[in-house]
């Protein structure tokens, strides 16, 4: 979350580097696409109308809808999918729960594109190097992957470093491109015509209506960007993005669309279809592609960093399998590494430039997930506008309906590139989205049949310890899914399983409950809840269900709860737990060789139990299991 302390000019630089790294690169291969590219027909009679349909779809998707209100929807100043998630799931409304499953699956068309958008980017940089020296075009894809090795090398060191160059870089490559295109501006200035919206709509209505869709999936890599706006909301803050957004990023892109406009329509020559590095000097074309290069680089640290946070955020909302994290910052636990994740992604790059070979192929690829996305954002926004912000039906359906109409006729634009590349970050959206809906039926199973199994309740467990001899000495700290909140309450089953297997029960004991909840954040009194069975004024005896409250982008450290209840005197025979047992469970999944099981529901268990295999133990996740007072009960769970 963004620190308010931090002056809002200093913020709004930051988001330069982190936010805008995607959509501030994209002149580097847009323009080429739309009039070179797939479909692409170059006349000069249409270059005043497409830089005007580019120009109005920055300002009505990106400028308007993002930018202006769905930045508004935010959870405790939280963007993104799983955001949107969490606020849909408030409400107990039918709507409100499809649009959270159709939302699940525009997380896995993020991570879909997640993949592309590094080898695009970093693709099209090094691309400037045929047009300074055609003779090192065979050296475009080993350094491409290079650039890619190393950038995924150096991201379990952390960002920290990096991110302080983030900035400056970025809005160096900004001032760069904007002045390129003034260039152009002074040398062909009727190219402002672009600016008219008529322009744009007298270009739609002349175009026939499948070359209209052609184009309009190749102008879709303009505003690619324009979720990451959303998604990066929390690290500085809705004001900050909309600072950086209206006076640096927006100016600068616009006159570089514009400038590349002004060169086509001055009838120069371009040089390998590529107008962007046709624009350069030549004595400045290698400088170009340096500073080109170290943008593309930025801009895919900020995807991968917000790949990261994605999954952990999947994580802490149990929509996937627990993945080892390691926090790369002592003070900021958004600072995180993935290696699953990282290495999953490295691979898919590398095997997208080796195929796809060039940026205008991969461009094929590129926008159906995002655009996808956007039309589920629009959509969900405008739920939100009615469930939260209280706005009447007219005005919701006026405004998100306008806006949802624009995304869906991108989004059939783009389900044109399915069979020519774009069936990639579809496939992986699907993959993702069986990943996570199994992982939740496999947990919802579990935790029914963990239940199921109960047979005590917590008033009976109190009479047990009760009637022990008093030379029966012990503390135990149990970790479980379950919180007993009174007499009446069913006993966890671990705790029921640890009375069978040992017969007797400890002195001291403690049923904690790790809850990551909807929210990002919790703070206050509720954030640790803590339920007495027994007077333990005395410390003779003691037995208590604690439930400690996470927010879905804090850190579940269950040690830092552990040390707090350590210091509570009314809880904790003394002021250390240092001797105390955390007695953990860790699932073994059952299936039955019977044939009475149907087939999918098989495979989904299969499925399940192999990512529960390879998913790391809870209690690794929580901060545990870094010394031997761990101990670790294997439960067996038949699937059936």
């Amino acid at each position: 979350m963004s620190n308010k302390k931090t002056p809002l000019l200093v913020l709004a630089f930051g988001a330069l580097g982190v936010v805008y790294g995607d959509i501030g690169t994209s002149p580097l291969y847009a323009i080429n696409e739309i009039f070179f590219g797939r479909g692409g027909k170059y006349s000069p009679s249409n270059v005043v109308g497409l830089i005007s349909v580019v120009l109005w779809a920055l300002i009505l998707i990106v400028a308007i809808k993002y930018v202006i209100f769905v930045l508004r929807a935010d959870n405790d100043g939280e963007g993104g999918v799983f955001a949107l998630v969490a606020l849909l799931r408030r409400h107990k409304v039918k709507t409100a729960a499809v649009l959270a499953l159709v939302l699940t699956f525009g997380a896995g068309l993020l991570f879909g594109d997640g993949i592309i958008t590094p080898a695009i980017s970093v693709l099209s940089a090094v691309e400037g190097l045929k047009i300074a020296t055609p003779a090192l075009a065979s050296f475009v894809i080993p350094i491409t992957i290079a650039i890619l090795t190393g950038l995924f090398l150096v991201q379990r060191k952390g960002t920290a470093v990096i991110g302080k160059v983030f900035g400056p870089i970025i809005l160096l490559w900004f001032i760069t491109i904007a002045a390129l295109g003034i260039r152009q501006l002074i040398i062909e200035p009727s190219i402002l015509r672009s600016f008219n919206p008529l322009e744009a709509i007298q270009f739609i209505i002349r175009t026939k209506p499948y070359e209209l869709l052609i184009i309009l999936g190749s102008v879709m890599l303009v505003v690619t960007g324009g979720e990451a706006l959303y998604a990066d909301m929390g690290h500085f803050g809705r004001s900050p993005i909309r600072l950086s957004w209206f006076t640096v990023v927006m100016p600068c892109l616009m006159l570089s669309y514009l400038g590349q406009g002004a060169y086509l329509l001055s009838h120069k020559p371009v040089a390998d279809s590529n107008i962007f590095f046709s624009m350069v000097p030549h004595t400045l074309l290698y400088p170009m592609v340096i500073l080109a290069a170290f943008a593309t680089v930025i801009a895919s640290q900020a995807l991968i960093s917000g790949a990261f946070s994605l999954a952990s955020q999947g994580i802490a909302l149990g929509l996937l399998p627990r993945l080892k994290i390691h926090h790369t910052h002592q003070e900021h636990e958004g600072q995180i590494y993935l290696p699953f994740i990282n290495w999953s992604l490295y691979i898919g790059c590398v095997a997208l430039v080796v195929s796809f070979k060039t940026s205008s192929n991969l461009a094929a690829a590129y926008g159906l997930a995002v655009s996808a996305v956007m039309l589920i954002t629009a959509v969900s926004v405008l739920q939100v506008a009615r469930l939260e912000w209280g706005w009447k039906k007219f005005p919701a359906f006026l405004l998100f309906g306008s806006f949802a109409l624009i995304d869906l006729c991108f989004l059939a634009a783009n389900s044109l590139k399915v069979f020519v590349g774009g069936y990639v970050p579809l496939t992986i959206g699907l993959l993702l989205f069986i990943v996570m809906g199994t992982w939740q039926w496999g947990k919802g199973h579990v935790r029914r049949t963990f239940l199921g199994h109960s047979s005590m309740t917590m008033r009976s467990l109190l009479k047990i310890k009760e009637a022990q001899p008093a030379g029966v000495s012990s503390n135990l700290l149990v970790l479980t899914v379950h919180n007993p909140v009174d007499l009446d309450s069913p006993v966890p089953p671990l705790v029921e399983l640890f009375f069978k297997k040992f017969k007797h029960m400890p002195q001291h004991l403690i049923i904690l409950t790790v809850v990551q909840t909807k929210r990002p954040y919790e703070r206050g009194p509720k954030r640790l809840e803590i339920t007495s069975f027994e007077n333990n004024h005395q410390k003779e005896t003691s037995l208590l269900s604690i439930k400690a409250r996470f927010g879905f982008l804090e850190e579940p450290n269950v040690e830092r709860v552990i040390a707090q209840i350590a210091t509570r005197h009314d809880l904790t025979p003394d002021d250390t737990m240092d001797d105390w047992i955390v007695y953990v469970g860790r699932e073994r999944i059952i299936i039955p060789k019977t044939h009475g099981i149907h087939v999918f529901r098989r495979i989904r268990a299969r499925l399940y139990a192999f990512m529960m295999r390879n998913s790391s133990p809870s209690y690794e996740y929580y901060g545990l299991g870094k010394d031997g007072r761990v101990s670790v009960e294997l439960v067996p769970v038949r699937i059936d």
